[in-house]
């Protein structure tokens, strides 16, 4: 075996464990995976929406909208990669027990274990905060806790049709500063 197959045979068997965490998130918290997650489960970041807009409600995975190209046209402006990125929906459905849904997003992030969580909306930014054990997460400042980095953005696809919402939105994400280049 050569060391390219040791290497693909190892991404694979990350790939294989991380979607079994995945599935054990959603597992926690019945009925949450109505909208699947999306992206690279090596992402650097996760994006988290509060409930599902209508691109999800379609049928589309999180963030397969317009709100999810703007969230990655910000990230791109912070200097991170287009592929960086994983997405999930942290109330998928009315209904889910509060405790259960901060549960399955604790066992989302450390299944991706992204350096940076960004919370859409205040819906996510509320479970966020309580995955995490915090009083909240608030809008546009960055929060270090567990070795990761939390932001809440107030308000994402609220904010599309809203030149002056939409500017405060970008002030929230740059909370995230720029991201310094790999050596």
């Amino acid at each position: 075996m050569s060391p390219a197959d040791d290497v693909r045979e190892l991404a694979d068997a990350y790939a294989r464990k991380v979607d079994a965490e995945l599935a054990a998130a959603d597992r926690e918290a019945p009925g949450s995976d109505v909208v699947p997650s999306s992206g690279d489960p090596y992402a650097v970041v996760m994006l988290v929406k509060g409930d599902p807009g209508p691109a999800e409600v379609a049928g589309g995975a999180a963030l397969s909208g317009p709100d999810g190209e703007a969230a990655r046209k910000a990230l791109l402006a912070l200097g991170f990669e287009e592929d960086e990125v994983f997405a999930t929906v942290a109330r998928p459905e009315a209904g889910i027990d509060p405790a259960a849904l901060a549960r399955r997003l604790r066992l989302q992030v450390e299944a991706v274990d992204p350096f940076a969580v960004v919370a859409l909306d205040g819906v996510a930014a509320e479970i966020l905060a309580a995955a995490f054990g915090l009083a909240r997460v608030p809008f546009g400042r960055e929060i270090r806790t567990l070795g990761r980095v939390l932001v809440a953005v107030d308000g994402l696809e609220a904010s599309l049709g809203d030149p002056p919402a939409k500017q405060r939105v970008w002030q929230h994400f740059q909370a995230l500063g720029p991201r310094e280049p790999a050596l």
